[in-house]
């Protein structure tokens, strides 16, 4: 299912590391999900790292829930919430079974599948067709892209119809780090969190929004 050049299947010990090593190092890699409809792959330029019980920023900062469980298992597995009573999100697990660590995939551009991608994301009815850079900006539009939902989550990415692949070369391209997208309170803070990674000049990476109501801690890891 690979089939591009530069690149190697990943193996669970890429994930099972500190959160924010494994983050940064996806940038530049392709995330692939197949199903009965074919297969569609990003690669990923936009990402944010999640470190459970000390980073206020997680929702699973407070400890384990029944929603998510996957996030304390064994890493190299995929996290889908839905968040805001709006979309689903993709996380990937990181780190050693008990640490609910995770990345959140934010964005990437279409390098398979790019027709099936956009058939999905415009399944609804649109003024203006999508451009090739919008079909996966966005959490809620990768999760749309690869028509995943909380079905899939606890899905392992060495299974499950999944596929990660690394460059052969240089795992940690050239990025820029930031606060990450729509927290509030101190896990918001860039200073202390700076744990959103994206490629320089890539036109998927999203447009960074401070959290809408300051007085509300928002996550981007589901409780």
């Amino acid at each position: 299912m690979t089939g591009f050049d530069g690149y190697m299947p990943a193996r669970r010990e890429f994930f099972a590391r500190e959160v924010t090593d494994v983050a940064p190092e996806l940038l530049g890699c392709v995330l692939q999900h197949s199903d009965g409809a074919g297969t569609v792959g990003i690669r990923i330029t936009e990402v944010e790292a999640y470190a459970g019980e000390r980073d206020p920023g997680a929702h699973s900062y407070r400890g384990r829930t029944e929603r998510n469980k996957t996030m304390f298992g064994e890493p190299g597995h995929v996290y889908c919430y839905f968040t805001y009573g709006l979309h689903h999100a993709v996380n990937l697990v990181a780190g050693t079974a008990g640490q609910p660590y995770g990345c959140l995939i934010r964005a990437g551009e279409v390098i398979r599948g790019a027709e099936l991608a956009r058939k999905r994301r415009e399944a609804k009815p649109r003024k203006n067709p999508l451009l090739d850079h919008e079909l996966a900006r966005g959490p809620a539009c990768i999760a749309q892209s690869f028509d995943v939902d909380l079905g899939n989550d606890g899905d392992d990415l060495f299974g499950s119809g999944w596929e990660v692949l690394l460059p052969s070369g240089e795992l940690s391209l050239p990025h820029l780090t930031g606060p990450r997208v729509g927290v509030s309170g101190p896990g918001g803070d860039g200073t202390a969190f700076p744990w959103r990674f994206w490629l320089p000049e890539e036109p998927s990476v999203s447009a960074y929004k401070p959290a809408s109501r300051p007085g509300r801690v928002r996550s981007g890891a589901a409780r």
